[in-house]
Order: structure tokens, then sequence, then C-alpha cells
């Protein structure tokens, strides 16, 4: 056995080795057992499939052990509740080697099953924190009872909570559990790769900052190089071919950027009969549960996915992951990559598909940030007051009443709640969300209206979700459409919808209930969901810039396609591009500001010198289009002024976005939204920058 595993308790290092049949443990699995034995808080970090739940559960059992911890004394939390169905079976046989329990609880969970836990709690739970924060308010649970033996929290992505509002959320119910359980919890997140993990683990810790921590992060690892390949294929249609026709026989998973492009990608790869599975968000429980288990039973096929599945789901030894375009991160390329070359003598791989010039740059950038060994830092988002009202709202609920100056005590210094807070607390007693007795606040009528359907579920969920249509035939359910305009616009024939890789004809539409009866059809569907495209960061933008002033990614290789559009692409930004600069150009009447500085640094600067920046354009990464009658020195003596930067314009219809944005006076909801969108510190960058001047050839 490796080095350390003589503190693990003996049974279970007896299992370990016979049951499990594994002649040590991994180093990520022997390096935390003495910072989680002894009680660190701690970030365990290793690429998808490097035995972080192992690394984190067998110390954590031989302390439930040693230390004769009783009840629920263990949370597994995750950001998917496929994930936590994938991991169940394997956390109860690892509790059963010593007696003792795992079980789930979600949203898919039977009453039944759930009143077993209530009446047996289980020494591990695995859940979500929407779930949690769920029992917390149930008026049928006793949560003190429940969590009263809770001693430690594992959050596996953790990663993936801590980069929205969900992490907020997250941080915001382990404080109250912590108070209800009367101690501190020790906390454990488990990780890939990030560029920032001792931030991570300070995040992680919330108000319990003065506890010990310990990132775990062995070095080494895989010495072997990826392949990776980038090609120009030009449409869905053409990637459906290359991806039909390279590597029959194997396993293949895609990735693309959208449920609409995997819908397309689906039905063309069916169209040449390929075996092909999909998964997405809009798909039923079910219809995900059937692809992903079928595609892990099967050999020649391909599984189209979103990055349902990038995080830890088990589909399987893969060949082969192909990508569509680029992610818009390293780190989530880091995910999609380690999902190959588990087994013995395999090579990590991808295969990059892009479908226009423009994806070549931006998969060129990534690629040059990958190979330098870069990975983006996770940031929390800045100024989650929208769920600090949300969670004055869940915690009146939990308790029945709240003290109109104690309430704070629940989070200690947690930094969800800024200078805001009084006057958030304020507005939810002036428009009835919380309604005054004396020194106590309890639930009130406003609240009751907007959030109490279903027990309040819609309050316990940190995001919107649009209005959707649940798709039937007979009685099964296939998954869902998100827009009304693919189901209500006027056009000649039979509606045809595109889900799960099949035409389906609408017959019948249920408008109160929103569901929409089909048939299997033979006629092309249309795949159609609302949304919104966000950019790229500052980093990845200014790789895309050094890409075309001459850097080649390290150990990629690109097709002869991929070359050639990568050249065109060189030339045609000749004049856009500078190093150490940014460059103004004059092309066909038009003035453009060739910033590279991603989009939110961008949105900051049009705001900021809206005499100088076009107000009508779609902002972009790359560049921004400037009022074309300025002079150059007009332009550098507006730019040169010494003026506060200003955070970007919110239209009032953005505020139906922010969860909860009712909440928050309407000005603290746009004020949280516009910083949200800005980047004051790289705009503060790019004007400090030196400039330059070119001019188009005509």
């Amino acid at each position: 056995m490796s080095s350390g595993a003589d503190r693990l308790l003996p049974a279970l290092v007896h299992h370990i080795v016979n049951t499990l049949g594994w002649p040590g443990l991994r180093p990520l699995q022997a390096e935390a057992i003495d910072p989680l034995l002894d009680g660190s808080d701690a970030i365990l970090l290793a690429p998808t499939a490097g035995g972080k739940t192992e690394a984190a559960m067998f110390p954590l059992l031989s302390s439930m052990e040693e230390q004769s911890w009783t009840g629920l004394s263990v949370l597994y939390i995750c950001p998917l509740r496929a994930l936590l169905n994938n991991l169940q079976p394997r956390l109860a046989i690892y509790a059963g080697w010593l007696g003792r329990t795992a079980d789930l609880w979600h949203g898919d969970v039977s009453s039944g099953a759930r009143k077993r836990i209530l009446q047996e709690p289980p020494d591990i739970l695995l859940t979500t924190p929407e779930s949690l924060e769920a029992m917390l308010v149930s008026a049928n649970i006793d949560s003190r009872r429940l969590f009263s033996s809770l001693r430690a929290v594992v959050v596996d992505e953790v990663h993936a909570f801590a980069g929205d509002d969900r992490g907020w959320h997250l941080l915001a119910v382990l404080e109250r559990l912590s108070r209800i359980a009367g101690r501190p919890l020790q906390r454990i997140g488990l990780s890939a790769t990030v560029g920032n993990p001792d931030e991570l683990l300070r995040w992680l810790q919330g108000s319990q900052h003065s506890r010990p921590r310990s990132v775990v992060a062995p070095s080494g690892g895989t010495t072997t190089t990826p392949d990776i390949t980038v090609d120009h294929v030009g449409s869905i249609d053409n990637a459906a071919t290359v991806i039909a026709t390279l590597h029959r026989g194997e396993k293949r998973l895609v990735f693309v950027d959208s449920r609409r492009r995997a819908e397309e990608l689906g039905a063309a790869l069916r169209a040449r009969e390929i075996t092909t599975f999909l998964s997405h968000s809009s798909l039923s429980a079910d219809e995900r549960r059937r692809s992903e288990q079928a595609f892990a039973e099967a050999r020649d096929c391909v599984i189209v996915a979103t990055s349902t599945l990038e995080l830890g789901i088990d589909v399987g030894d893969l060949d082969r992951v192909i990508q569509i375009d680029a992610p818009r991160t390293v780190a989530s390329f880091l995910q999609r990559l380690g999902r190959t070359g588990r087994r013995a003598g395999g090579t990590r791989n991808c295969l990059f598909l892009c479908l226009e010039e423009s994806a070549v740059l931006s998969t060129a950038g990534l690629l040059e940030r990958w190979g330098a060994g870069w990975v983006e830092p996770i940031v929390a988002p800045p100024h989650p007051r929208h769920i600090a009202a949300q969670q004055m709202l869940a915690l009146a609920l939990q308790e029945n009443k709240i003290g109109t100056h104690t309430w704070r005590e629940w989070w200690g210094d947690l930094p969800l709640f800024d200078e805001h807070q009084t006057e958030i607390f304020d507005h939810l007693l002036a428009e009835g969300y919380l309604e005054r007795d004396g020194p106590m606040a309890f639930i009130g009528l406003e609240a009751e209206k907007k959030f109490g359907r279903r027990h309040f579920m819609d309050l316990l969920a940190v995001f919107s979700a649009p209005p959707e249509f649940t798709v039937l035939t007979g009685r099964e359910e296939i998954g869902r459409v998100g827009d009304d305009v693919l189901l209500a616009d006027n056009h000649d024939g039979p509606r045809v919808l595109l889900l799960a890789g099949r035409g389906w004809k609408v017959g019948h539409i249920d408008w109160k209930r929103r569901r929409c009866f089909v048939e299997p059809s033979d006629l092309p569907g249309r795949a159609k969901w609302g949304g919104s495209e966000g950019g790229l960061s500052f980093a990845l933008t200014r790789s895309q810039r050094s890409v075309l002033l001459g850097t080649n990614p390290a150990g990629v290789r690109f097709t002869r396609r991929a070359a050639s559009v990568l050249a065109e692409l060189r030339e045609k930004h000749s004049g856009d591009v500078a190093d150490n600069a940014t460059v103004f150009r004059r092309s066909s009447g038009e003035l453009r500001w060739w910033t590279w500085a991603g989009i939110a640094a961008n949105r900051t600067l049009q705001a900021s010198f809206p005499r100088v920046v076009d107000p009508r354009q779609r902002t972009t990464d790359q560049s921004l289009r400037l009022q074309p009658d300025l002079s150059n020195n007009e332009l550098l003596r507006t730019l040169s002024a010494s003026a506060a930067l200003s955070p970007p314009h919110v239209n009032k219809s953005a505020l139906h976005g922010l969860k909860f944005s009712s909440t928050l006076p309407s000005e603290l909801a746009s004020e949280t939204i516009s910083e949200r969108l800005a980047d004051q510190r790289h705009a503060q960058f790019v004007l400090f920058e030196k400039r330059l001047f070119s001019q188009a050839e005509n």
C-alpha cells in the first residue's frame, strides 16, 4: 500500500486491496489522508477520473469509525442529479464495508425512499444544495434532528459551483447547516485543475476562515502528449460526414455548444446510419439515462452532448473526444480531454471540428493558453445581493420568524452580504415579502404570492427557467422545448419538432398545461431554444491576438484546411493587431478600435466613452466600432481624459434574467447586473496601452 495508508482504518485497507484489487493508492489519495484525518478543510485537485471521490471518502470513513460518528455525519454534494445517481452505488459499497450506509435525496427520489431516510438517516447523504435547503424549510422535516450529527461536507465539482450564483447559495446553506449542527463542518472540495486553488479553498470555507486548510494537488501524472487536432469543416453536415467516416468501430463523444446544435448533429449522424445517442438538459431524465446507459454498453457509436457530460458522469471507456468549435474556457477543455486515455496504453485526444473560420481562431487561441499551462482562475460572481435577499426569505421559512436585528448572525461574516444588506432587508419589509411583528419578521403575503406555489419550491431554485412545453409521445416524456415561437409561428404544412435526434410531428398542444403531444415523423424537424451568447475572457481574446501575430499553439496539429484558414485570418487581420498595443483602423468609411480585450472589458469601454464609441452595435470580444468622423487627435484627447470608467447600461427588461430581482430595490438590481457585465480592470489596462493607427488600403 502507498505511503500514508497506515493511517486508514485496517478494515478499509483490507477491502481496498482485496475487494477492489488495488495494488496501492493513487498519489492524490495517498496525499489526502493526513490533512483530512487531521480535520483540515481541503481542495483535492486531479483530472477527470483521477480518484477524487475515494481520496475524500476513504479518510472520512476512517474518521467515522475511529471517532464513532453516528447518524447523518457526511454530506456529499453534487451539481447534477445524474452525477449523484452515478456515484451512490459506489459510495454505498464503500460504506457497506464498515456496516455504514449511503443514500440519495433529490427531486427524483420517491416519497417512500424519503420517509425511510427520515426514519433511519444514512451515514452519508448524497444531494444537491437545492434539496438541502428544501429539507431545511420543510414543515415535515425536523432538520435539527436530521442534521444534528453532521461533521463533514464533500462538494464534488466545486469549481462548477463557485463560478456562478449556485456557489453563493451553497455557501449560505452550509452556514445555516453548521449553525444547526452546532459545530464547524469540515469542508472538502473536489475539482479538476483550476488556476487559483488557494483562493477557491478560502472561498469554500465561507466564514470558517480560521480553520486549517490544505490544497492537495500531486504533481506529475500522465506524461503522454495528448493528440490534439484542429480541422475546419464549414457546416454541421460536413462535421457529421467527418465523424461518420473517421474512427469507425470506436466510441466517440462529441461536445457541442447548444441544445439546438446537438439535435441538428444527432439527426445528421443518424441520417448517415451512425448509432447515435444524445444528452442535453432539455431531454427528459429517462431519455438521457437511456442514452448514457446504451452508450456505455455499446462500441461503434457516437454520443452528442452539451456540457451535461463534461462533469464526472461515467459513460464507460471512450476512444475519442470530438469538439464542435471551441469551448469558452481552458478548464472546460481539460474536463473534456480528460474523458479519454483512461485505459492502459490509451492516449488523451481531442479533434476540433470548426464550423466557421472564426472558430479556427477561437480554437487556436484557447489551445495557445492550454499549451502554455494556463487555466482560468475561478472567480465567484460579484455582489450576489439577490441571493442575499433569497436567503433572508428562506431563513424566515426555516425558522418561521427571524429577528429584525439578529438574522445576520446565521451567516457569520460570509461575504454574501455587503453594505446594502440593511437596505435589502428594509425593502423586503416595505414590499410585503416580510412582515414585522415587533422585533421579529415572518414571511409576508407578497412572498406567498410570488414564490408560494409548490411549497415555495420556486424560492429554492437559484436560476430562472424560461417557460417550456413538455413534449410527450403517448405517456412517455421525450423532453422539453423552450421557445413558444417554435410552436406558434405561421408556416405551411405539418409542424415537426427535432428532439432526441428524431423528428416529431406535433399533434395536440395543451396551452394551459404547457404540454405538446407528438408522434414520430420522417419529415425534417426544427430545433430551437432561446438563450444569449456569452463572450470570451480578456486572456483568451488576447491569446487570439498572439496567434494572429504568429504564435502557434504547442503540441497541436492543424489539418491543411485549418492551416489554410489560419493563414488567411492572419493576412486579413494583419492591420488589426500589434504587439503590446491596441490598433485604431479606418476602413471603408468605418473607424474600429481593435482592443482584443474580451466582451466585458469592451462593454465597459463602450459605456465609458459614449462620445467616441458608436452605441448602435453588438459588442464583441475583439473590437469596438467608433464614431467615423472623429479625428485621431480628438480620439486620443477623449480617451486620455482622466475620468472614472462607467459600468454598462442595463435595460429594464434585463432584470427578468436575475432571479429574485424583484426582492431588491430596482436601482440596486440594475446596479448588480451592471457590475457583473463589466470588467473595469482590463478596460483600464487597455486605456494605458500603447495606441497605433492603421489605414486599410483601398
